[in-house]
């Protein structure tokens, strides 16, 4: 099992605006001194939110994390920037006022399955370059656009007066708010960028239950905080015997005593703690991670 001395778990953190979530990963690692920290999805530095981190060896863990996202997006109608958010350039305004019943018949085009254009201020590479570094040289590049998956996108207020809105957006891991804020804005003839932006949950790990990253301060704030990654992973899980666990930590193969379907990834369980994610193939779970 995993070292006492070694944590092994995750931390839900409230990135604070102003923050890049390598920053974030950068304080834990120099707080636990603990090189192997690392993040689920990365959130722009301005905004804020939930923002999963996984510590120790929990950090092979991550491609089974549930990614599924969850934000409140804050709309200004009336302008457009470059990055499509507040710290843009200004590159249109327009006079008009859209209603909210206008917000509310364009909501629905944006559920399911969409198209959207990644903003050119953006990590995404296109022939090895990150497109924000186009961006700065002021370079043209060709930008596909990719298919994102919006669950459910609904208003959840706005002012007529200051045309300001805010939306719910529940979408798949690759979606960029920003897009969606501005394609809006272009569709209702009128510009809108983001002015804020929170992520309210990424898979599992929810902001009612996230932690403000200044409440850690010490090793032992971290130790404390730390999440059973059997919380948050939906898969089968298999309780190991003595025996088992032995053979586990050996890369041997266990029988499926369970009979759980062919093909299925599990989570094989000792004293509490995940031990090894392994596959079903046919009566025999086959061992893939040891921790």
């Amino acid at each position: 099992m995993p070292d006492d001395s070694q944590l092994f778990g995750f931390l839900n953190i409230y990135k604070p605006i102003g923050l890049t979530s390598h920053d974030v990963v950068s304080r834990l690692r120099k707080l636990t001194k603990i090189k192997q920290i690392g993040h689920t999805g990365t959130l722009d530095p301005f905004a804020e939110g939930v923002l999963p981190i996984c510590i120790g060896k929990s950090t092979r863990l991550i491609e089974y994390l549930a990614d599924d996202k969850e934000y409140l997006a804050f709309l200004q109608f009336g302008k457009s920037t470059d990055t499509y958010d507040k710290d843009g350039v200004v590159i249109s305004v327009s006079d008009k006022k859209v209603t909210k019943e206008e917000i509310l018949d364009m909501l629905p085009k944006f559920q399911g399955e969409i198209f959207q254009t990644p903003p050119i201020y953006s990590a995404i590479k296109v022939k090895g370059k990150k497109l924000y570094e186009y961006a700065r040289k002021g370079q043209e590049v060709e930008i596909e656009p990719r298919k994102v998956y919006i669950e459910n996108i609904e208003l959840k207020s706005f002012d007529f007066e200051t045309q300001q809105a805010q939306v719910l957006v529940k979408c798949s891991k690759g979606t960029y708010i920003r897009s969606i804020a501005h394609d809006i804005g272009q569709n209702l003839d009128a510009g809108a960028y983001l002015y804020k932006l929170i992520r309210t949950q990424a898979g599992k790990f929810r902001v009612e239950n996230s932690k403000a990253l200044d409440a850690f301060q010490t090793f032992e704030d971290v130790k404390n905080s730390l999440i059973n990654p059997i919380e948050m992973l939906d898969y089968p899980r298999v309780m190991l015997s003595e025996d088992e666990y032995k053979k586990v930590l050996n890369g041997m193969y266990i029988h499926n005593k369970n009979d759980i379907s062919d093909s299925q990834v599990v989570i094989l369980i000792y004293d509490d703690i995940i031990i090894s994610v392994g596959q079903t193939d046919g009566k025999k779970i086959l061992i893939k991670k040891v921790f």
